[in-house]
């Protein structure tokens, strides 16, 4: 089933000067948008002690900092629906401005704005708030991204350019990663706590209008122009003929998007807080094990897009997502039993097989046509997003409480579920 364009002999070459620009271009951009995202769960501990009342329990605390965390998620559909609609309708690139205007302002009123000790429970109420905001850009910046670059690339280079894309969102963890890393090594934990933790997040505004300026210099993608051109746009709500005929697709996109969860929050953003609370590890240590982690991750997003061109993104990513059980096995079980050295290995190889998450929307873009591709995108994505992610890191922090390693149960059958989807798709789509 191929849902792109009919491949040319001009689309059977290497990627042009164009399509590289624009796959660079926005997965930089990408990756500055997703670290506005993603610092909030860094110093999600500090949050916690800030914009929360002091006499509140330690473990309560964190867990509502995360249950604001995962307010950002369970907004995203609505962004996701909102933007892919117009986006199928008017347009891929205008849809980015917007995405960044509201995902890199509410970063930079985060580092600005009073904590508890100054306007009490009017704190956490603004925290809510912005995350809310943030939730909605991001549901419609990622699948954005995904369908952009898939539309300006030759149908034989989709999953090499959603690797690589998906390698750049990594890059906004990683520069969170490091940020954290490097305010650790500058400043004291009081230095921190009295308001140096605001500079990420002051960082991430400006960060936010450099990409805005990137973005400027992109062009609509082609396939939307042809489709203008012959008026082959959706004539009806695309939402409703998604829900209508590409059922099955939106099942399988959302199993797919559940794997690629666990691979992001779990075993990528949440670990510093395993590794220092539970297994002693100092920050300094944890930051560096999850920056080389995430640098693995990056080249395995890439290393799988090259694969899925050649074998298919099926098979692919069905064995990419056993690999990953398999890692995700080892590395949890031996916490606690060896030291810095030998986990940073496994954690390093761990990281490597998370990147088959990196052609989940390579799986996606081939699931439905181009008039509803935006929408397809971004509704499987969202809302299975807005179910699991939003639960992911309660769930944990809860299975945590009766093991050390409680994630790692959360991690295996998810990894089961992502062979059996992977499974599902070889034999539906051919591909």
């Amino acid at each position: 089933m191929n849902n792109l364009n009919t491949e040319t002999e001009a689309e059977k070459m290497l990627l042009t000067r164009d399509d590289t620009r624009t796959l660079v271009l926005s997965s930089f951009g990408g990756a500055l948008e997703f670290y506005d995202f993603v610092i909030y769960v860094f110093y999600a501990k500090v949050l916690s002690e800030l914009f929360f009342p002091a006499g509140l329990n330690p473990f309560w605390a964190m867990l509502n900092t995360y249950g604001i965390f995962a307010a950002g998620y369970l907004f995203r559909p609505l962004g996701g629906i909102v933007m892919a609609h117009f986006g199928d309708l008017l347009g891929r690139k205008k849809l980015f401005a917007l995405s960044i205007m509201m995902m890199a302002l509410p970063t930079l009123c985060l580092g600005l704005m009073p904590t508890f000790a100054t306007i009490g429970y009017a704190a956490p109420m603004l925290l809510l708030i912005l995350r809310m905001i943030q939730g909605v850009a991001i549901g419609g910046e990622i699948p954005a991204a995904w369908t952009f670059v898939s539309e300006h690339v030759p149908n034989r280079r989709v999953g090499m350019a959603n690797g690589f894309l998906t390698s750049g969102l990594s890059l906004g963890i990683l520069l969170g990663s490091l940020i954290a890393l490097t305010m650790t090594k500058c400043f004291s934990a009081e230095t921190i706590l009295q308001g140096a933790w605001r500079i990420p997040f002051i960082l991430g505004g400006l960060f936010g209008l450099l990409t805005l300026y990137l973005r400027s210099y992109l062009q609509e993608t082609p396939v939307f122009q042809a489709m203008r051109q012959r008026k082959q746009l959706a004539t009806e709500l695309p939402l409703k003929t998604l829900l209508s005929q590409y059922k099955a697709a939106v099942s399988i996109g959302m199993l797919m998007t559940w794997f690629l969860t666990g691979c992001v929050v779990v075993i990528l953003l949440a670990m510093p807080q395993l590794l220092t609370g539970t297994f002693g590890f100092s920050s300094s240590q944890a930051f560096q094990m999850q920056s080389m982690a995430i640098v693995m991750q990056m080249l395995g997003c890439i290393l799988y897009g090259f694969l899925a061109d050649r074998l298919g993104v099926g098979r692919a990513f069905t064995v990419g997502t056993l690999l990953t059980g398999i890692m995700a096995a080892l590395f949890y079980s031996s916490l606690g039993l060896y030291g810095y050295s030998v986990i940073s290995v496994l954690y390093l190889l761990l990281g490597l097989t998370t990147g088959v998450a990196g052609i989940v929307s390579a799986a996606m873009v081939h699931m439905f046509p181009a008039a509803i591709r935006f929408t397809g995108i971004s509704f499987s994505y969202n809302i299975a997003y807005a179910i699991v992610g939003g639960i992911t890191l309660p769930l944990v922090q809860w299975l945590n409480s009766y093991s050390p390693i409680g994630a790692v149960y959360y991690i295996l059958p998810l990894c089961l579920i992502g062979v059996a989807s992977g499974m599902v798709f070889m034999y539906r789509y051919k591909i």
